[in-house]
């Protein structure tokens, strides 16, 4: 089989999924349970309750979506091995021309046509990001039949998972802009209807609307700066953009491009969750925690790096815009992870994590570090999805606690679940070894010696790695270590979750070990240049971005940087265990800092309550108010002053008409009737008359002349 020609059936397999489900979903679900039962993870395992067997239907969905999504990871693998064994490791398919415009008058002056194919790309970074989706998609698909084995809406979840891959798939294949959208806007709406998948909780219908109008916003930028890339290249095709742009010269000052970069840029910072458009992400925690895990780690969050790393051609030529993108990046990073510290939802604090870590990501963009970006993308999948089904298969043992302050002590009731989590949080905190350790030493390393970084943004990031790793360890300290503080009825069901979860769990956290070999730093000579397999492949795709050239540093100074990263990692894992394992903290953690400044973290830095003052009962209340006042005065007011000109017109004109034209009409009437008597009188049809009338004509006249 040639994969390559076949790689539109990678997204094809969900979509199939998909609409099976929301066919014929309904004869595969099984009665919905009371509403008590509808929160997640308020059941025990179904080993604990073999009594109560899964029905053939809920067996075919848990077959079906699953295996869908099975197929397209072998596709993708196979599609990944063959374009390895290419020259030029790109390759285009184009089924049909999609949009075909009228003809467009470019920036330039020049006659062209705006279309887009509905076409599929798969390159390096395409091939990477496919991998991902489906392999981290599919573990996270396994993992729901196990969590989700008890709530309602059974077939109605997996549809919408297996269309949230759908779409994503066709983001990351798509050959152009315009497709692209297309998948962008799909995976908008069906994270609304996952994080809003709990319709009875008013909760999580507002956090799904929350997260569909902040995205609106981004959207916006995105559309405006598609339509600006064709105006100035006359196409919206990735390889043609590229083509345009290689002859061009970096802006020296903020120009079209820069304009046209920063566009582009609002579009991924509301899909990435970048400040200030962060604030549907932690929201989004109120959808079942399978679905955490598939937007944090693997899709909806990424989709903003992947589109400014293909886009890195055009980023490349706009400094200004570059620099904006690491800042917001480091802002972002940093502003996250304070609020993580002190965060007592388990959920909530690897929420806060994510935009942390996207700011990570988008740091590296802004240094012209594009490959380093997408690896710490790979690597990240990886660890948050462990560290999010870890945080469900807590939830899960804890009868649906989510509250730190009311764990503890579960590492030897919960052994799989502990064991992952602590090498997820080792290889988030950067510990040598794990992949997180790679991609963020990479990170910073870039930060620190690129043209385009600076001194002060690797500051931001050393200092952010030191709170990611204190963070993450204050939660394994308070959810596994010391003694229980739950109540009785909890600690006596606390179970480890069934083997459909824990089988994910274990993948993970070999991933999370092994993945980031493949991308070690160039100081590690002794591994060999095949250890960089990851930088190697993806220069293919940003050869054309004409990023800075590295910096050259003394060895010692790359190893200096190392050590003290790590020694950040160490210091806060550390500082958090004798914090957090103090007797005081176990016994009452509700009381663990007490302060102005731990009051202003715990609520996220007011940023909810001034968006709420501002723009939801600012701009939108106050706001809508004074529009209804302005429609009732004003709009209102001015069709009513019309209605009524129009009624004190038609009365003047009927008033006109009767009394100024008929008026007239009359009175020359009656002129002529009044003036007619006279006439009359004379002509009576008497011939004499008309003769004795004659005769006296003559003799005036004739008077006349003698007169004279």
């Amino acid at each position: 089989m040639n994969f390559l020609d076949h790689i539109w059936l990678i997204p094809l397999f969900p979509l199939f999924g998909a609409v099976v489900m929301l066919i014929l979903g309904r004869r595969f679900d099984p009665q919905a349970p009371s509403d008590a039962a509808l929160a997640p993870g308020l059941v025990e395992s179904v080993e604990d309750h073999g009594h109560h067997a899964i029905g053939a239907a809920k067996f075919l969905v848990s077959l079906l979506c699953p295996g869908m999504v099975l197929l397209s990871f072998l596709l993708s693998v196979g599609a990944a091995i063959e374009l390895a064994s290419t020259a030029g490791k790109v390759h285009q398919v184009i089924q049909f021309t999609w949009l075909a415009g009228l003809p467009f008058h470019r920036a330039d002056g020049a006659l062209a046509r705006f279309s887009a194919d509905w076409g599929f790309l798969l390159d390096p970074l395409s091939s990477v990001m496919i991998l991902i989706v489906t392999g981290i998609g599919f573990l996270i698909h396994v993992y729901s039949t196990g969590y989700m084995a008890h709530d309602g809406g059974y077939y109605r979840f997996f549809a919408y998972l297996n269309l949230f891959v759908f779409f994503m798939l066709m983001l990351v294949l798509a050959n152009n802009y315009a497709l692209l959208f297309v998948g962008w806007e799909g995976v908008g709406l069906c994270s609304y209807l996952l994080i809003g998948f709990y319709f009875h909780k008013k909760a999580a219908g507002d956090a799904a609307k929350k997260a569909f109008i902040v995205n609106r916003i981004g959207d916006a930028g995105f559309i405006l700066g598609m339509l600006l890339l064709f105006a100035l290249v006359g196409s919206v095709r990735f390889l043609d953009v590229n083509a345009a742009l290689a002859g061009r010269a970096p802006e020296t000052s903020f120009g079209v491009l820069s304009v046209l970069a920063l566009l582009l840029f609002l579009g991924a910072a509301g899909k990435s969750a970048q400040f200030p458009l962060y604030v549907w992400l932690p929201d989004a925690m109120e959808g079942p925690t399978p679905v955490s895990a598939l937007i944090h780690a693997a899709t909806m969050v990424t989709a903003g790096v992947y589109m400014i790393a293909r886009s890195s051609a055009l980023f490349a030529l706009t400094p200004e815009t570059s620099t904006i993108v690491a800042a917001v990046g480091a802002f972002t990073a940093i502003f996250a992870a304070s609020i993580a510290l002190v965060q007592n939802d388990i959920k909530r604090v690897l929420a806060y994590s994510t935009v942390s870590q996207l700011g990570f990501m988008f740091v590296a963009l802004g240094v012209g570090a594009y490959w380093v970006a997408v690896f710490h993308l790979y690597t990240h999948a990886f660890f948050k999805a462990l560290l999010f089904l870890g945080a469900g298969s807590v939830i899960h043992a804890m009868s649906g606690e989510q509250d730190m302050r009311r764990m503890g002590g579960l590492k030897d009731k919960i052994p799989v679940t502990f064991r992952t989590m602590f090498i997820g949080s080792l290889a988030i905190a950067g510990v040598p070894g794990l992949a997180g350790f790679f991609s963020k030493d990479e990170i910073l390393w870039q930060a620190w010696s690129s043209p385009l970084g600076s001194k002060s943004i690797f500051a931001v990031g050393l200092v952010t790695a030191f709170m990611t790793a204190f963070y993450m360890w204050r939660l394994m300290f308070l959810t596994f270590y010391g003694q229980p503080r739950m109540d009785a009825h909890t600690a006596a069901h606390i179970r480890e979750s069934p083997i459909s979860m824990t089988v994910p769990l274990s993948v993970l956290a070999l991933l999370s070990i092994a993945g980031g070999w493949i991308g070690v730093p160039k100081l590690w000579s002794v591994f060999g240049d095949g250890f960089r397999a990851f930088e190697h492949w993806l220069e293919p795709v940003f050869a054309a971005a004409h990023s800075a050239e590295e910096a050259h540093h003394e060895a010692s100074v790359e190893w200096l940087l190392m050590a003290l990263s790590v020694s950040v990692a160490v210091g806060a894992i550390l500082l958090a265990r004798r914090r957090y394992l103090s007797k005081a903290v176990q016994e009452e953690p509700e009381a663990e800092a007490p302060g102005l400044l731990h009051k202003i973290l715990l609520n996220k830095w007011y940023v909810d309550e001034i968006y709420d003052f501002l723009f939801v009962n600012g701009l939108a209340k106050r706001g809508g108010t004074l529009l209804g006042r302005f429609d009732s005065a004003i709009v209102d007011g001015g069709v009513n002053g019309a209605a009524w000109l129009t009624r004190f017109t038609s009365r003047f004109s009927i008033w006109w008409d009767t009394w100024i034209v008929d008026g007239l009409v009359r009175l020359s009437a009656f002129t002529v009737k009044v003036w007619s008597y006279p006439v009359r009188l004379v002509q009576n049809g008497l011939v004499q008359t008309y003769a004795l009338m004659v005769m006296a004509g003559l003799a005036v006249i004739l008077g006349y002349y003698m007169s004279r």
